[in-house]
């Protein structure tokens, strides 16, 4: 009996060093201690002319925050905002999502919006993903790339956001189920040191800052970075976004002003593009912004990867997911 004994013991410590082990080197410890995150300031962002107007060209434009935080008319090309719901947020209907996803009411209104929110709590949600209330926020809203917003910018889009005029509108929060809640609770990652803007006069820089914050989705992966390849369903349709590297298979065959056009009118010659791909944010960019992120675009590793939206889905070796011409990957 003792030797049973002994063995079962050994037996445990085996399991749980294996645990433990596994543990570690898969998902971590965040998703049972919590996401890392930093105590938020009282750092207050001072009102300019300047920074509002800043802040709206981001908001509105580059970051594509109305994608979400305001409800769009998907029946038109372009979705245009719904007049009266900017930034008041929304109850969202996103297939596959492991729970029940909302955009935040982020208006000053003090009962339903973001009224009563610091100034350090804006930006720690917008690049850092823990809210107000020091949840984690879903990795849906792409805080991983908007770290990479400068100190100066993430305070723009904060004073543009509290000049807004305030809208009642009481949104619920998102609801993860099990054990997706635990684990993105491993996605936060706090910004401790400062962010600074890139050098405007040099293009390559600005393209490379511009697309850090406003092409995440054509980031698949890393292994066919801007490839393409991430598929997003709701109430746009069905769409996977484009390889936008020089290679054939990608956006090889534009110039310059075919880039600008396309994200101007979202359309690729005669082939409409689905209104998933912000275009009618993007729109709003300047034609030096434009100009800036395409010639970066130009400087990223070609990557061999066809999707074409107007083909059925199949399986993509490349992706490892199922879009039109997958199959010819």
């Amino acid at each position: 009996m003792r030797r049973a004994g002994k063995i079962l013991r050994v037996g445990l410590v085996v399991l749980l060093v294996a645990l433990v082990v596994g543990i570690h080197f898969t998902i971590g410890w965040r998703p049972f201690i919590g996401p890392r995150k930093r105590a938020v300031t009282d750092r207050k962002f001072g009102q300019t002319p300047e920074r509002v107007a800043r802040g709206r060209y981001l908001a509105v434009g580059l970051l594509g925050c109305e994608m979400c935080h305001s409800k769009k008319d998907w029946s038109q090309h372009g979705a245009p905002t719904i007049e009266g719901t900017q930034f008041a947020g929304q109850m969202m209907n996103i297939e596959g999502f492991p729970g029940a996803a909302n955009a935040p009411n982020i208006t000053p209104d003090r009962e339903t919006g973001g009224g009563t929110w610091t100034d350090d709590e804006f930006a720690r949600a917008i690049r850092e993903g823990i809210g107000h209330d020091e949840r984690t926020i879903f990795p849906m809203m792409p805080y991983s790339e908007y770290k990479n917003l400068s100190d100066e910018d993430v305070a723009s889009v904060a004073v543009y956001l509290r000049s807004l005029p305030p809208v009642k509108n009481p949104v619920p929060p998102t609801k993860v189920n099990f054990p997706v809640n635990l684990l993105v609770r491993s996605a936060p990652e706090p910004v401790t040191e400062a962010v600074h803007v890139p050098n405007f006069n040099d293009r390559l820089a600005t393209g490379k800052y511009l697309v850090s914050l406003g092409c995440g989705c054509h980031r698949a992966a890393e292994s066919i970075d801007f490839g393409g390849g991430e598929t997003l369903k709701g109430p746009w349709g069905e769409a996977t976004s484009a390889n936008i590297t020089a290679d054939a298979s990608g956006i090889g065959y534009f110039d310059e002003a075919t880039f600008i056009r396309v994200l101007r009118t979202g359309y690729v010659g005669a082939r409409k593009l689905n209104s998933i791909m912000p275009f009618g944010q993007f729109k709003n960019l300047t034609d030096d912004d434009l100009k800036a992120i395409f010639a970066y675009l130009r400087t990223v590793k070609p990557v061999k990867h066809r999707v074409d939206n107007t083909l059925p889905a199949t399986y993509c070796k490349v992706c490892k997911g199922k879009h039109g011409a997958g199959d010819q990957n």
